[in-house]
């Protein structure tokens, strides 16, 4: 049975409501992003807010974040009219954001980007002993072991997320919001920022929590409103429900289990093989094997070096030693295009930065991978790069007015989906996919799934990296655990166990690397 779309946009304000919502709409060209939304926020709660993607969450948040203006609407905060008109006035009034698609200045230092609006001085110039110790102390706080000097250009997604948490934290708040913080994440670190988010709870602090991950939601959250298609579903308390009953608000449908393992999927000859990588001189060697047809997962803590192994595979990071072999023979891969044209694909962990361009439309970056294949006498061919573009926008459910839409105007989700069309379109021996599932809804989660074990009953060999363990088991043959730079372990399906996994990555277990 289909939940109405509208269950209640008028409720009476709570008692103690610090954010109140009237009725607030917001259109974009084509779209109708938010219609008519009326929520209320209490003061101390953790308010979760789920939706499928596009269903409005992110542009809500954007508003509240002084992002984006509201066409139509009243918001209370605090008891007061709340209308802003630039970050600048939600952070003045003591709302702080964890957004998604994180925003670091990338050439600064972490301390740098963690103190940039309140940077210590002394005697009128910035007091650099004092920014790093009190950035030290905040990194420590979200259990970050970085140097506060090191530039954030030189960190992975996970930590990026992390010192984005950290700069959160740096000030007191009255609401702060996050979204996906746990996308990249692995247990222990979500275990610490649920320490802290809960201690700010019980400071009274106010938390809007959005997530794709529902099994977590129940461990934080103390209510939940769900958004579809950008309307308000309904909001609930969170005792009591279960995730299936969510999914059916959210979706509209029952969702069938989440991972799905492909019994019936042949495992073929190997198609890839990685002997004695070496980033370095001084790093340890990574050797691995991946078959045709088999769906390989890639676990390991934030640091590990899982992403950056797979990186100089691709050839997108230098490698000091180590030979790549394709189908059996040895190739040599110096870079990307070397490893696209030997039949290796990168689906990125960070898609806005990495994986698109995020200017040019959702068909320029989907047919951008191989444009021979939409071209005749060396000219472009319109109307074929458009019928292959909506083929694929179609079978990827990628919700847009228009394959002409610039892809930086559409959700994490959606974006996700144009990085793994663009590779569809060119088509590939082996997958590697690094988080291919962050910021992805549940229904979306289960088509990628699907489709991934499509590539592999088709005869792909699939590396899929994800800090998520239960979605590793759900859908791999068997798991490579990466701890210091180096493989601790392999687990094979017949022996999947969270706390097995999860031991290898602490180096719990005394066991030789996998070769």
């Amino acid at each position: 049975m289909e939940h109405s779309a509208v269950e209640s946009q008028t409720p009476d304000a709570p008692a103690g409501a610090l954010l109140q919502l009237r009725g607030v709409s917001k259109h974009f060209p084509g779209v109708m992003a938010l219609q008519n939304v009326s929520l209320d926020i209490v003061r101390g709660e953790a308010h979760v807010l789920l939706g499928e993607n596009g269903a409005g969450k992110s542009t809500l948040i954007n508003v509240l974040a002084g992002i984006y203006v509201a066409d139509e609407g009243d918001i209370t905060f605090d008891d007061k009219p709340y209308r802003p008109r630039t970050p600048t006035d939600a952070y003045r009034a003591g709302i702080r954001v964890v957004h998604q698609e994180l925003n670091m200045l990338s050439h600064l230092t972490v301390a740098e980007n963690l103190l940039f609006e309140s940077l210590p001085r002394r005697h009128g110039l910035v007091n650099y002993a004092e920014m790093n110790r009190r950035a030290a102390a905040l990194l420590k706080q979200v259990g970050l072991d970085i140097p506060p000097t090191i530039p954030v250009e030189r960190l992975g997604v996970a930590q990026t997320q992390l010192v984005e948490i950290a700069k959160a934290l740096c000030h007191e708040s009255k609401l702060l919001i996050l979204d996906e913080p746990t996308a990249t994440l692995t247990s222990k670190e979500i275990e610490r920022l649920f320490g802290i988010l809960r201690q700010l709870k019980a400071n009274n602090v106010t938390i809007i929590y959005i997530s794709h991950r529902l099994h977590e939601i129940f461990e934080i959250g103390d209510r939940v409103t769900v958004l579809r298609d950008g309307q308000l579903v309904a909001t609930r308390p969170l005792a009591g429900l279960t995730i299936a009953e969510i999914v059916r608000m959210m979706v509209g449908r029952s969702i069938k289990a989440e991972h799905m393992f492909g019994e019936d999927v042949q495992v073929g000859d190997e198609v890839l093989r990685v002997e004695g990588l070496r980033r370095s001189a001084s790093a340890p060697e990574v050797s691995f094997s991946v078959r045709r047809g088999e769906i390989v997962g890639v676990a390991g803590l934030v640091g590990s070096g899982r992403t950056e192994a797979m990186r100089a595979v691709f050839g997108a990071d230098p490698r000091f030693a180590g030979r790549i072999f394709v189908d059996g023979a040895p190739v040599t891969i110096a870079s990307p295009q070397d490893a696209v044209r030997h039949g290796l694909s990168l689906l990125t962990e960070d898609r806005k930065n990495q994986g698109l361009l995020l200017g040019l439309s959702c068909l320029e970056n989907i047919t951008i991978t191989d444009l021979a294949k939409v071209s005749h006498l060396g000219l472009l061919h319109r109307s074929a790069e458009q019928s292959a573009a909506s083929a694929l926008v179609d079978e990827l459910h990628i919700k847009t007015p228009s394959v002409f839409q610039a892809v930086r105007n559409f959700s994490g989700g959606n974006q996700q989906k144009v990085v793994i069309a663009k590779w569809l379109f060119r088509g590939a021996k082996v997958l590697i996919c690094d988080e291919p599932t962050r910021g992805i809804d549940v229904g979306a989660k289960q088509e990628i799934y699907e489709l991934l074990w499509k590539l592999a009953a088709a005869g792909q060999g699939i590396i899929f990296v994800s800090s998520d363990l239960p979605e590793l088991i759900g859908i791999c043959h068997r798991i490579i655990v990466f701890a210091n730079g180096r493989i601790v372990g392999e687990v094979p399906r017949t022996l999947f166990d969270q706390q097995r996994i999860l031991s290898l990555a602490y180096e719990e277990y005394d066991l030789e690397p996998s070769n």
